[in-house]
């Protein structure tokens, strides 16, 4: 049996357990700084939060918000610039009607528009332009027959009528034609009865109707 000897007790050491417990408290301190380090690292890379929204102030939730165009507007315009110019349009169910004398027009049974027009057709040009309406182009005649070498009754002649009104609209004035359709009446949509010379003037007349669909 091996005989135990204590060590010699030394004035002014503390005992030597006291050594291994500050070598443990220095441990545990380094591993609490350390995981504190990696914590404060988290939170740093952490996106900002979004700011809260904001409820509108009295102002702008009582605001009032730009109303939407009314189809009806583009043909108040239209009619407002052509009353400027002269013209006496009419506003229908249809749309903004524009009727022409044939007399101002084309000379009698003929389908060529006449240079004297231009101004006028120009006129009416500019306000189409400026809206994104469908136009109608409608032909009328009188009830007396007709009958030459180029035309063989009134129907076709309000139907060329219309046509020459297009191409000029189109070709002279900008007009793009997939706004613009044409029509021709003849002698059946009269606007008086045919039984005087001064009616079936006003019958024999070519109508610019602006439509009140937008063109597709």
């Amino acid at each position: 049996m091996t005989n135990y000897r204590p060590l010699p007790y030394r004035a002014g050491a503390g005992p030597r357990w006291i050594f291994s417990y500050a070598d443990m408290m220095t441990i545990l301190l380094v591993l609490f700084v350390a995981i504190s380090a990696k914590d404060i690292r988290k939170i740093e890379a952490r996106p900002a939060a979004a700011p809260p929204a904001t409820a509108p102030t009295a102002n702008e939730a009582t605001a009032p918000k730009p109303a939407a165009p009314k189809p009806g507007d583009d043909l108040l315009r239209a009619r407002r610039i052509l009353e400027e110019r002269g013209l006496h349009p009419r506003l229908e169910a249809r749309g903004l009607v524009v009727s022409l004398p044939q007399a101002i027009l084309f000379a009698s049974g003929q389908d060529r528009l006449s240079p004297e027009a231009f101004p006028m057709v120009g006129q009416i040009a500019e306000a189409i332009r400026g809206i994104p309406n469908s136009v109608s182009l409608i032909g009328h005649a009188d009830a007396v027959p007709i009958h030459n070498r180029r035309f063989r009754d009134n129907w076709t002649l309000s139907v060329a009528r219309g046509l020459s009104l297009l191409e000029v609209l189109n070709k002279r004035f900008g007009v793009p034609q997939a706004r613009l359709s044409v029509a021709g009446y003849g002698s059946y949509s009269p606007r008086e009865p045919n039984d005087s010379a001064e009616n079936r003037a006003a019958n024999r007349r070519v109508e610019i109707v602006i439509l009140r669909e937008p063109a597709q």
